[in-house]
């Protein structure tokens, strides 16, 4: 029984989260900053073998009216370059606000997100993911 594993796309950074085992619970677990690190499909990959992903979710974003931008397409480009490199499941599921959600998690905790940006884009994976499993049940 595998985990999953959940994705807010940047252009700049890909945060990372992860589901338990059971796929009840997401929790942030990295950061991928795409100007380190420009092979981020092997960092990718290595993380899908360590921690035993079954399949991705990736958070899609769409307007606040629920249309396609340019985003949306730049994330359905990285879907279509993951789907082939890695072979693996891949899921979507809307990610409208996530950020925002994260940005004001953070806050709460006292957490500046100006000066965190990674803790910011790992936390909207961890919503994001943690919106899909709660879909699933």
């Amino acid at each position: 029984m595998g985990r999953l594993l959940g994705i807010d796309y940047g252009t700049r950074r890909i945060g990372i989260a992860v589901s338990d085992p059971l796929k009840i619970i997401a929790s942030p677990h990295s950061v991928i900053d795409r100007k380190k690190t420009p092979d981020y499909l092997s960092a990718l990959k290595e993380l899908i073998i360590s921690l035993e992903i079954e399949s991705i979710v990736v958070g899609l974003p769409y307007n606040m009216k629920g249309k396609a931008s340019a985003q949306t397409n730049s994330v359905l480009e990285f879907i279509s370059e993951i789907r082939e490199k890695l072979k693996l499941d891949i899921q979507t599921t809307d990610e409208r606000l996530s950020s925002k959600s994260a940005e004001d998690t953070l806050k709460f905790k006292g957490i500046s997100s100006s000066r965190n940006r990674g803790e910011v884009d790992k936390t909207a994976a961890a919503i994001i993911l943690q919106e899909f499993l709660d879909t699933q049940r």
